[in-house]
Parts: C-alpha cells; sequence; structure tokens
C-alpha cells in the first residue's frame, strides 16, 4: 500500500518510515496556511484535507504539540511557532521557578483517502528540565523528561523512539491500517 506522510519534516518522517515499515511511505514535501485552533485535531483534519488536494493519493499528517499545565497547556498548538520564536531558553525562562514542571506531548494523525478523514491520538507525560540535556532528537527533546524516567529523550533516542507520542500514535496508525 502506496501511502504519502504530508511533512516538511525530515525528522518527522524518518521517525514514521521506521514505524511503518510494512507500507510503501512517500514524503510529500508540504506547504501550506496552518490554520489557528488550540485543538491538535482540527488543525490535522484541516491539513489533512489540504494535502489531499494536492496530491490526490492517500495522505497522512501529523500535529503535536508541548502542553505544559503550570502555563495554561501554552505552547501547546504553537508549539514549533514558540520554539522558533523563543527557543528552549525562553521556555525554560518562563518556567523558572515553577514548582510545577509536569509537561506532556500529544499527537494528533489525520489520514485522508477518497472521502473519509480518521483521526488518532497518542500522548507522552512526563515533566521539564530546568537546563538543556542532551545532543539526540529535536525540538524540545533536551528538555522533557517522560514519566519514570530520569534521561531527556535528547539523551536517549532510544528512549525517545519507544515511548514519545508520535510513535505511539504511528503504532496506532499502523494498526489502523492493517484492519483496511
Amino acid at each position: 500500500m502506496e501511502i504519502f506522510f504530508a511533512t516538511g519534516n525530515k525528522h518527522k518522517f524518518a521517525e514514521a518510515k521506521a514505524v511503518l515499515s510494512d507500507v510503501e511511505l512517500k514524503q510529500h514535501q508540504f506547504r501550506h496556511n496552518e490554520i489557528r485552533s488550540d485543538s491538535l485535531e482540527e488543525i490535522a483534519r484541516d491539513a489533512a484535507e489540504k494535502a489531499y488536494r494536492q496530491c490526490k493519493a492517500p495522505v497522512f499528517v501529523e500535529d503535536s504539540g508541548l502542553f505544559i499545565p503550570a502555563l495554561n497547556g501554552f505552547p501547546g498548538t504553537y508549539s514549533s511557532w514558540v520554539l522558533e520564536k523563543i527557543g528552549l531558553d525562553g521556555i525554560l525562562r518562563l518556567m523558572q521557578g515553577a514548582e510545577n514542571r509536569e509537561a506532556r506531548f500529544e499527537a494528533c494523525i489525520a489520514y485522508k483517502e477518497a472521502y473519509d478523514v480518521w483521526v488518532l491520538h497518542g500522548s507522552c507525560h512526563g515533566s521539564l528540565t530546568e537546563e538543556e540535556r542532551g545532543e539526540g532528537g529535536f525540538g524540545y527533546d533536551p528538555i522533557f523528561v517522560p514519566e519514570g524516567h530520569e534521561q531527556t529523550f535528547a539523551e536517549n533516542i532510544t528512549l525517545k523512539n519507544k515511548l514519545s507520542h508520535r510513535y505511539k500514535t504511528l503504532l496506532e496508525f499502523s494498526r489502523f491500517l492493517r484492519t483496511r
């Protein structure tokens, strides 16, 4: 089965290719004006519709965010934009002195073929460090420690590949595809 993953992010594509090994996965370099919403599902559904119109083939998109309760869920669906604007240092400054360092990653995959869109979700709970740690990964990986562990995703990529929000959602997507 050939499916397109609409993303311009080579890291996300590599993660998806590793999990979806039984699918002929092709990358669709997808650029679009993302809608503004506090809902990952709404953003992913809209993007899947737009991507399908471009490639006219089964396609999925993945949207994710880092949600920090001490910051009222910020940066949430704006995680990529916030990382670009204030970086990890900015997030750490916002969290300076915070006792509650809880955080969670959430991911949402929207898969579109013909007339239907299916949506799947995944999450990973953990906490934020007080400084960047590790050289691996990308995005918020150097400051995120998954629940029950001591290393950041950037310090232990193997851990990330087994626990991340995206990995969990891709596994669910893989199971979904096998039932179709």
